[in-house]
């Protein structure tokens, strides 16, 4: 009863965010929030009580909705999520939903963001993300290695210098609609370099390549155990998420080969 009242106050001052906030910043206000939180002490157990705002939509565990409408950000570099959110706040990355959850008056200012990052950064990830059919997965891999391993890393670890994601283990769903974003110039604030060598991909080649990147497995001490919870949120109402089920390869006839004529 008492975890159901504090997420109704958090929506409700949600909602009710000064008008005049959210008016642009910038890339230029981001990019010093982000300065200023990297090099901050964060605060694990503040960032816990901080992470309370994030479990409306995110849940306590920090893993993916099976429908790719939120990311696994369990695990993920803590210096991509500061960039993330210091993004989102200052308007340079389009996110309606998360803009008001962003605010100074919700979650506090730079220190607050290092505090829950660090917090999130040691979540561990969830065993059962969803994956692609894995019918093209040969040319997915040649592709992630000769496109996207120079930054994402070879295993998909990211680089939390440059802020490049961690993508190991993230839902095929939702790598298909950033990817789908940031092709179009949706998202804002993505590496220009990228934007240029992605709109260069066939439909075919996009998936392929998200389909091998949604199968790159995180390391053994980065998944959870099976059944895990959060511990630290135990009153937590957790209401089952609809599943979607794993693409799988569809089972089609072979034609008849066509006799020689001599």
């Amino acid at each position: 009863m008492v975890f159901k009242k504090s997420v109704k106050s958090i929506l409700f001052a949600a909602l009710s965010v000064n008008a005049s906030y959210l008016s642009a910043q910038g890339p230029e206000e981001a990019a010093r929030e982000v300065e200023k939180a990297i090099h901050l002490t964060p605060n694990i157990e503040n960032g816990k009580k901080v992470f309370m705002i994030c479990t409306v939509c995110h849940r306590p565990e920090g893993w993916a909705s099976p429908d790719g409408m939120y990311p696994q950000i369990a695990g993920q570099q803590a210096s991509v999520l500061i960039k993330q959110l210091a993004d989102i706040r200052a308007r340079n990355r389009d996110n309606p939903t998360m803009l008001p959850f962003t605010s100074p008056r919700l979650l506090g200012g730079a220190q607050e963001i290092a505090d829950v990052a660090a917090y999130i950064s040691k979540l561990p990830m969830s065993p059962n993300n969803s994956f692609g059919p894995g019918f093209d997965l040969e040319l997915g891999e040649r592709l992630y290695m000769e496109e996207c391993s120079e930054c994402h890393g070879k295993q998909g670890e990211g680089d939390k210098t440059d802020h490049i994601p961690l993508i190991q283990g993230q839902n095929y769903y939702y790598l298909i609609r950033q990817f789908d974003w940031i092709r179009s110039g949706k998202r804002r604030n993505a590496d220009e370099k990228m934007v240029r060598q992605i709109q260069r991909f066939t439909p075919r080649e996009e998936l392929a390549v998200l389909d091998y990147v949604s199968r790159i497995r995180p390391a053994e001490e980065k998944l959870a155990q099976p059944g895990w919870l959060n511990p630290d949120f135990p009153n937590y109402a957790r209401v089952p998420m609809p599943q979607i089920p794993q693409m799988q390869m569809p089972q089609m006839p072979m034609p008849p080969m066509p006799q020689m004529v001599r």
